[in-house]
């Protein structure tokens, strides 16, 4: 006996409410762990500016404000992140067969535990070459004093892309699950990864320096090489 219509909306209307209420939730959390990042903003924005090492310039009537405002923000999702990703995962459960939960319960804490392994990468070594470089590019002509505005955003935004860049290795791992690439074409592909990871070893530390540059590129190759490992594994 075929099913009525009524009988096919209510499972929709029940996911959608499940949904609404997994929302309801996550603005929640985020409200009260943004509220709760106000307590040590300051301390971030100290520690932000560390790299620059002065004072910011503000030149809009609500630009200091806005700014603190906005690094609350980012903290206060930053906190959420784990209640975030329980309460998505929470939703999304129920519909998974037990390989995709299995696959799942690896990948979020591999995720996590690259994207901090690219933000350390580029607070430690990226951020203070990039700021040496541009904040003394011909002095003569140009005076550095950087805005908050400006300063900030730049700080989190190459935090972030290059957090989102070491995830390298888990998306050739899909890659290679889906018979898009392979080990065998990543490992011949290694000597062109190699001078990649030069250049932009070069580009990011604009010195002449090579123990600068090996401190960049070592960390570009090792993750190359780990992203073969990945695609071994989909095998």
């Amino acid at each position: 006996m075929s099913k009525s219509p009524s009988d096919k909306i209510m499972p929709i209307m029940g996911h959608l409410r499940e949904l609404r209420n997994v929302l309801i939730k996550c603005a929640l959390v985020l409200a009260i762990t943004t509220a709760l990042s106000f307590a040590f903003t300051t301390q971030i924005l100290q520690f932000l500016v560390t790299p620059y090492g002065g004072i910011l310039e503000t030149i809009d009537p609500t630009e200091n404000v806005v700014t603190y405002f906005r690094v609350a923000l980012m903290s206060g999702a930053v906190l959420a992140m784990p209640l975030l990703i329980y309460f998505v995962w929470s939703f999304i459960a129920p519909g998974l067969e037990t390989k995709e939960k299995r696959y799942v319960r690896i990948i979020v804490p591999g995720a996590t535990l690259l994207f901090l392994l690219g933000v350390a990468f580029a607070w430690s070594m990226m951020l203070p070459a990039a700021i040496g470089f541009l904040s003394t590019f011909e002095p003569e002509i140009f005076r550095t004093s950087w805005r908050a505005a400006a300063y900030i955003p730049f700080v989190t935004a190459l935090m972030f892309w290059i957090g989102v860049a070491f995830e390298l290795p888990l998306i050739v791992f899909f890659l290679a699950k889906l018979k898009f690439v392979t080990a065998r074409k990543l490992l011949g592909w290694w000597r062109f990864a190699v001078v990649g990871a030069a250049i932009a070893a070069a580009l990011i530390t604009p010195t002449v320096d090579p123990f600068n540059m090996a401190l960049v590129m070592g960390p570009l190759i090792l993750l190359y090489f780990l992203s073969i490992f990945m695609a071994k594994l989909a095998r």
